[in-house]
């Protein structure tokens, strides 16, 4: 046994029911989604069932009034009332969606990429944002129109983006607030890239928001489009519901009846927009099932902001290996040297959380990484994968797989690593798996994305996990949600997928603290045969000596963000050196006597 004394230096998921079948509740929003699916209607075949040419102009006709010919009258160029309407819908329903999917496009990537990424792109789209928002978009519009001519579907370009902001505000608060979920790391473990990530993972959280919110921009872009039209701002020889207001107005005195037909088109039309987001806004929220926010990240939180005492408190205390136990031939798979991590403070300082840590993996062995709650372990686990909150980073040292460095790597690096080498396991199943997607989905994608596996072999293999994991009905969970299925179920999935890709080394973050005692033994179990069939090595992070006794080979014990023993689990057991580890062996409580009432003294009377 040698001594060493360290350097100075630690998306809300939806019940997939049709939401048109859940609208069929609601009379007021079915009434209101007949009448705009009559409306999309009309906007398609109108023109095409017009009884006349709506810009077919007849002086006999000026202001004539309805009749057999001309069911809605003629306006004061003698056009037939009722062709126009039927062709303006067309042109007042497209301009709007002109405007719809400009300010979409714009504002739901801009807020994507600003939330995922944060950096300076979210600071130069933040203030873009701001100003867009501090235009008044009339004004705008109305330069817009002597710049580039009485052209609507230019307009309604250039509306879409005053339009935006909606969108990005919107979009960048939701994925700033999931980005850190769990689900999204491991998804990130798993080998998914960010472009899927984003495309994927994310968009099934902002989806409902985004639905209700375009809802209220179209009857806004109406409006907007049939008030410049009313200006006269539009192009004359294009009928829009505008267009056809500006003229009963001007008339309003020898054709009153005009002003109706083109006032109950945009009011209603908008109006339906309206109650119809509103009642999808109240079907959508009665059916989102809350997910449980992660008590890790806090704990996360928590450890950046603790005090830690100074390196000069600690000695480490390294064992050679038991020359009485078999141990792994000696091929370090993964090697950790002098790491150190920190966490920038609004100071400007850096506050290190993992101070000095060495350890090495070797191939086939499980390594035990064990500690109180605060010691730095999982921050070293998160080093390796490169999953560090954010504002932490590797700060020195050197982490090493099979001669890959990985400290401070970057995503093209890690996106080689993560999933198809290194795989995770986590601590709390229920937070790890998307609950908007269908588990078999969330095990089928790493295995065509890391092995190109086809759909087809991929679902293969994956019931084939499940059913070797000790799912009893591997396709029933397959075809389930992820709150449809147990903690310990979820568990199991979560082993099922780190081992899917056959990786050399898994990194298990006390992978039973969650789970229930019997359910504990059974997922170590499984821990253990899954390791010895594939000859898997494993970095096994946990606080319980119980565990690090059943499956480790040796063990690492970290106190502070340094680690002050390391060696065998038979050695550390039996002759532990460190005073911290003989206090982490002393509060096991089997086998030992039970402790005194409360209140009781050590032999049992009142003190």
């Amino acid at each position: 046994m040698t001594i060493i004394n360290l350097p100075q230096a630690l998306p809300t998921p939806q019940i997939r029911a049709s939401l048109l079948r859940r609208l069929r509740r609601r009379p007021v929003g079915l009434a209101a989604l007949i009448f705009l699916a009559f409306v999309g209607l009309i906007a398609v075949i109108g023109p095409w069932v017009a009884p006349q040419d709506p810009n077919r102009a007849a002086l006999d006709l000026v202001l004539s009034p309805a009749s057999p010919a001309h069911l809605l009258g003629a306006d004061s160029a003698g056009r037939d009332v009722l062709s126009r309407l039927l062709a303006a819908t067309q042109v007042s329903i497209a301009s709007a969606l002109v405007a719809l999917v400009t300010a979409l496009l714009v504002g739901v990537i801009a807020g994507l990429l600003a939330g995922y990424y944060s950096g300076w792109f979210d600071a130069v789209s933040s203030w873009l944002t701001s100003l867009v928002m501090a235009l008044p978009a009339m004004v705008v519009l109305l330069a817009a129109r002597a710049v580039l001519g009485p052209s609507v579907w230019l307009a309604m370009v250039v509306f879409g983006i005053l339009l935006s902001p909606a969108y990005f505000r919107l979009v960048y608060a939701a994925v700033t607030a999931i980005r850190h979920e769990l689900y999204i790391d491991a998804a990130r473990v798993s080998g998914l890239s960010d472009f899927r990530i984003i495309s994927r993972h994310i968009p099934s959280v902002i989806r409902a928001p985004i639905i209700i919110q375009s809802a209220i921009i179209a009857g806004i872009a109406i409006a907007i489009q049939s008030g410049l039209e009313f200006l006269g701002l539009g192009d004359a020889s294009v009928p829009t519901w505008g267009q056809m207001l500006n003229d009963a107005f001007t008339n309003i005195y020898k054709a009153p009846t005009l002003m109706l037909w083109p006032s109950l088109a945009i009011s209603l039309t908008c109006i339906a927009l309206t109650l119809l987001a509103n009642a999808m806004r109240d079907e959508l929220e009665r059916t989102v099932i809350t997910r449980r926010r992660s008590s890790k990240s806090s704990a996360r939180r928590s450890r950046t902001a603790a005090p830690e005492p100074s390196d000069s408190d600690h000695e480490t205390i390294v064992h050679p290996d038991d020359p009485f136990t078999e141990t792994k031939p000696y091929s370090p798979l993964l090697t950790v040297q002098n790491l150190r991590v920190g966490y920038d403070q609004p100071d400007g300082s850096t506050l290190e959380v993992v101070r000095g840590v060495s350890l090495e993996v070797r191939k086939g062995e499980i390594h035990g990484l064990i500690g109180e709650s605060g010691s730095g372990k999982t921050q070293t686990a998160f080093s390796v994968l490169g999953l560090l909150p954010a504002g932490g980073r590797v700060t020195g040292g050197t982490i090493d797989h099979l001669g890959t460095s990985l400290q401070g790597a970057s995503e093209r690096v890690y996106k080689d690593i993560r999933g198809r080498r290194i795989g995770y396991i986590p601590q709390e199943p229920m937070s790890n798996l998307d609950p908007s997607f269908k588990i078999g989905f969330q095990l089928v994608q790493p295995l065509r994305l890391n092995l190109g596996l086809s759909k087809k072999e991929a679902t293969e293999r994956a019931l084939e996990l499940l059913e070797r994991v000790g799912i009893p009905n591997p396709k029933r969970t397959f075809d389930a949600y992820p709150f449809e299925v147990s903690g310990g179920m979820a568990q199991r999935v979560l082993i099922a997928g780190a081992v899917s890709t056959d990786p050399d080394l898994i990194i298990a973050d006390e992978p039973t603290t969650a789970l229930d005692v019997t359910v504990q033994a059974e997922v170590l179990d499984l821990l253990r045969d899954l390791q010895q069939e594939r000859g898997m090595a494993m970095l096994l992070v946990t606080h319980n000596f119980g565990v690090v006794a059943d499956l480790c080979d040796r063990v690492t014990v970290m106190q502070n963000g340094v680690f002050v023993e390391q060696g065998p689990v038979r050695t550390i057991l039996n002759h532990p050196s460190h005073p911290y580890t003989q206090s982490l062996l002393s509060a096991i409580l089997d086998e030992g006597p039970a402790r005194p009432s409360l209140g009781a003294s050590p032999i049992g009377g009142r003190s």
